[in-house]
């Protein structure tokens, strides 16, 4: 079943299946420049993507992406993010164009663990409305 990214929540688990594009792309000083930070989106909200290795060379702004078995999870020093991970799989769709919003920024949104169920976070306030590695263009 694919989610649209409004609909995604952090989880240790890799069952994210999804589309998006990416809007923009960011190197990171870490892993000696094989690691980067994109700014993806779909119709419905947009969220901050890791890229690995390869990956980092293979997607640039533009693509679209289809993602399967995706994780969304807290990484140090860089927040929620969505990720391929060890399981999943993120490869280029064939589409040429895809409808997409900035903002609601689903990894800037604050989560905490649901007081009915801890292995579940629901939302609970919003850092920023816009990505603060990617923010608009004025």
């Amino acid at each position: 079943m694919q989610l649209f990214l409004k609909d995604i929540v952090p989880a240790a688990q890799n069952n994210i299946n999804t589309r998006f594009i990416i809007l923009d792309k960011a190197k990171s000083p870490a892993a000696n420049g094989k690691n980067c930070i994109a700014l993806a989106a779909d119709e419905t909200a947009a969220v901050h993507i890791q890229l690995w290795g390869d990956e980092c060379d293979a997607f640039e702004a533009g693509d679209i992406v289809k993602l399967t078995n995706g994780i969304f999870s807290y990484v140090r020093n860089s927040g929620l993010i969505l990720r391929a991970g060890k399981r999943g799989k993120m490869e280029k769709m064939g589409e040429f164009t895809v409808a997409f919003v900035e903002t609601p920024n689903i990894s800037e949104i604050q989560w905490n663990p649901d007081p009915e169920n801890p292995k579940r976070y629901i939302q609970s306030g919003v850092v920023s409305a816009y990505s603060r590695i990617f923010p608009p263009l004025p």
